[in-house]
């Protein structure tokens, strides 16, 4: 592994963080950038990287310190602060109280049947075949069922919500590849930060179509509970559901999505742990927290200074911006016994893959069923898969998803 470090510097070099090796498996990077370089400045974009457990714990808990309010540079073509995610206590507290609930673990266990007849669906359309393409097949569509059940939308729009999902996280997905030069690198992120402007127009625009078709009736769903809470006695704005909508459809779908393919990238490279939960159904939550905790696929989180604060001997000015990394906090040494080994018994597990703090992930109950279910229905229905002979894995940075896997059985 090339260092991440420039010792010249101590700088952290963004470049090889960002590598397609580094990204495959980045707990090397990380154990490096602990030991050598736990708080620095990243090469090139100067914003500024904590990566051991304690500091990013303490950090996302302090949001008078460390604001989620950047919307200004975190824009995603929404036209104001998604809600509550770009928003800091006690203003994000009061739309927590009232969103909390509606992803409670009861709720989401309701959702359980339907996701799991939909995985055993989706199995069924190449199970015969011997092999796949796992985040087309399997890791992309499941998690949108889900969210089109939570919100009571007719599977026949997931096409729809899949192009907008990733017309604002991947916009280069529908652009040609500009040319290396730096003229044509600035047009092609301009024309980035269009594609999302109109796919969030897009967004907003369908669920104005789903709020008008709403009145008057009666909507037992997520969003019907939207159209009628209420705020110390007041309901939502129109702009405030819509924007809620907003985040939750962006930040639903993909996450899942890139775990999934993570866990089963590892488990295709690591037969014998495969056949550890194959054996035994029951150890697969334990598996998937594991698995969340070492994979870690939301390997970041940034946050924008508001006062001037030293981590670690290294000072930090208001008005910077930090980034947090989860990914590697959760393969901290100090924190976690046996921290590089994968270990299916660790027992009690306090990763951050969710977060920590006021903006812990609001549907980790969502997230944690979706895994479980799609692990077990995987499993049962194909328990022997490995990586397609001649194939390699491709990773994507920042949200680490395998973009493409490939994989091959032997079908019964």
């Amino acid at each position: 592994m090339r260092s991440v470090i420039d010792e010249a510097t101590r700088e952290i070099k963004i470049s090889e963080l960002f590598d397609n090796d580094t990204v495959r498996c980045p707990q090397a990077a990380y154990s490096e950038l602990r030991s050598k370089c736990p708080v620095g400045r990243t090469q090139l974009i100067g914003t500024i990287m904590v990566s051991r457990f304690e500091d990013v714990a303490w950090g996302l808990r302090h949001p008078e310190i460390f604001s989620s309010e950047m919307d200004a540079q975190m824009k995603l073509g929404n036209p104001r602060p998604m809600i509550p995610q770009q928003m800091d206590p006690p203003g994000q507290t009061r739309y927590r109280r009232l969103l909390d609930p509606l992803f409670s673990r009861k709720r989401m266990l309701a959702l359980e049947p339907a996701v799991r007849r939909h995985a055993s669906d989706l199995i069924d359309e190449f199970a015969a075949k011997g092999e796949c393409e796992f985040d087309e097949a399997f890791a992309i569509p499941l998690p949108c069922t889900a969210f089109l059940a939570l919100f009571g939308l007719p599977i026949s729009d997931l096409p729809t919500f899949l192009e907008m999902k990733d017309g604002i996280i991947r916009p280069a997905k529908f652009l040609d590849p500009p040319e290396p030069t730096a003229e044509s690198m600035a047009a092609h992120g301009d024309a980035q930060v269009a594609h999302r402007k109109k796919t969030a127009e897009a967004m907003f625009a369908y669920f104005e179509e789903e709020i008008a078709k709403s009145q008057g009736r009666h909507r037992d769903d997520l969003l019907g509970a939207l159209l009628t809470a209420e705020i110390d006695g007041v309901k939502l704005t129109h702009e405030e559901i819509l924007d809620i909508c907003f985040l939750l459809l962006i930040a639903g779908l993909d996450t899942v999505t890139a775990t999934l393919g993570c866990n089963i990238a590892y488990l295709a490279g690591n037969p014998g742990q495969r056949e550890r939960i194959t054996r035994d159904p029951k150890l697969i939550p334990a598996a998937v927290e594991e698995l969340l905790r070492w994979e870690t696929p939301v390997t970041a989180v940034p946050r924008l200074v508001k006062q001037d604060v030293t981590l670690r001997d290294f000072d930090i000015k208001a008005g910077e911006v930090v980034t947090f990394l989860i990914g590697a906090a959760n393969t901290d040494d100090e924190h976690f016994r046996n921290a590089q080994q994968v270990d299916f018994d660790r027992g009690r597990n306090v990763h951050m893959a969710f977060g920590a703090g006021p903006h812990r992930c609001l549907g980790s109950h969502l997230a944690r069923m979706e895994l479980q279910v799609a692990m077990e229905e995987w499993h049962r229905r194909i328990p022997e898969y490995r990586i397609k002979a001649g194939e390699t894995p491709t990773y994507s940075p920042g949200i680490r998803e395998v973009m493409y896997l490939p994989l091959e059985w032997n079908p019964s």
